[in-house]
């Protein structure tokens, strides 16, 4: 009797998925074995030291369990990211609040620190739409994180950054506040049960402009979707025809409001409503502050550290890693 062949072997995509798993599984094993072995060579460590009677060798053991409880949390946590669509790839969207100049600029800080922590993770950056601010900055920036569980990262930034500092744009000198919303959602390439009607969304062309466009004011070739019963409203400037750019934003606009719909569904399983919330410029989830003092506090985990420019260089893992021990909970 002839064996049928798996039907992902004849689906490039769905082979390079199942690639994709297979090699992710064999890491994790690798570095559980990694960690039986760094395990006993620790406790190795502490017998030679008892033996010798040698102090000399406790900061060897100090650094072995350090580099061992930071790779068993990487792993605790990999363990955390079980969403439908953890291991999608992410869309963000920053969104300067009022504040003019100072949250254009704040908008561009934080499109640089996601963009470090991408780098860290040896994760690809695509620009999908971008708006410069008036004088500096940015007015808003739609862009595309693409690796292994980004979404499932990623989905704790979502809501409200709020700013304080003393504002270089502010000739008194002054302390300002300033906040920029993100939105994240996962990049699902496959067509969502979403109905959406032709009479319910209003499709406009513009000219591709700032960073995000390939053919800078040749085409109008840049696309916005605005979805009337949401207000939603999409854009995409960065592929190379009009058409494409049409389909990109449809797709995101399907992957919104699915993502809306399952955020109302829980919604109604829940009696907390803290665990959806709207974006609004009252629920800022986390705050930086740099005078006079420096703390970066997330509010709904109580995570702080007191390097912001290390922060701003992209070291949020601890703030992501909080987060999912904290839903999770």
């Amino acid at each position: 009797m002839e064996m049928q062949a798996p039907d992902f072997w004849n689906d490039p995509e769905k082979s390079n998925q199942k690639m994709r798993e297979a090699k992710n599984l064999k890491d994790i094993v690798g570095t559980m074995d990694g960690l039986s072995g760094q395990y006993e060579d620790i406790l190795t460590l502490i017998e030679m030291g008892y033996e010798d009677n040698d102090p000399a060798i406790i900061p060897d053991i100090e650094q072995e369990l350090k580099e061992f409880k930071e790779t068993f949390e990487n792993i605790r946590i990999n363990t955390l990211l079980s969403g439908e669509y953890d291991k999608n790839n992410a869309i963000l969207k920053l969104n300067a609040g009022a504040g003019g100049t100072e949250s254009c600029d704040w908008c561009s800080m934080l499109y640089r620190m996601y963009t470090r922590w991408a780098e860290r993770k040896g994760f690809a950056l695509e620009v999908i739409d971008y708006l410069d601010g008036d004088e500096a900055g940015i007015k808003s920036v739609t862009f595309q994180i693409n690796g292994e569980n980004a979404y499932g990262y990623l989905k704790s930034e979502k809501g409200v950054h709020r700013l304080v500092r003393i504002s270089p744009f502010n000739a008194q000198g002054k302390r300002q506040t300033s906040f920029v919303s993100l939105d994240v959602m996962p990049d699902i390439e496959d067509d969502v049960d979403v109905e959406v009607k032709d009479e319910d969304i209003r499709i406009d062309t513009y000219r591709s402009s700032g960073a995000g466009g390939q053919h800078i004011n040749k085409t109008s070739s840049a696309i916005r979707i605005t979805h009337f019963p949401t207000g939603i409203v999409v854009t995409c400037q960065n592929e190379r025809s009009q058409f494409q750019n049409k389909d990109k934003a449809m797709q995101m606009l399907k992957a919104k409001l699915y993502m809306l719909k399952q955020e109302e569904n829980a919604e109604k399983l829940s009696d907390i409503r803290g665990d959806v919330k709207e974006i609004g410029w009252g629920n800022q989830i986390r705050s930086y502050v740099m005078q006079p003092y420096t703390m970066v506090k997330d509010h709904r985990t109580n995570e702080e550290s007191g390097n912001v420019d290390a922060v701003m260089d992209g070291a949020i893992d601890p703030f992501i890693n909080a987060y999912l021990r904290w839903i999770n909970s």
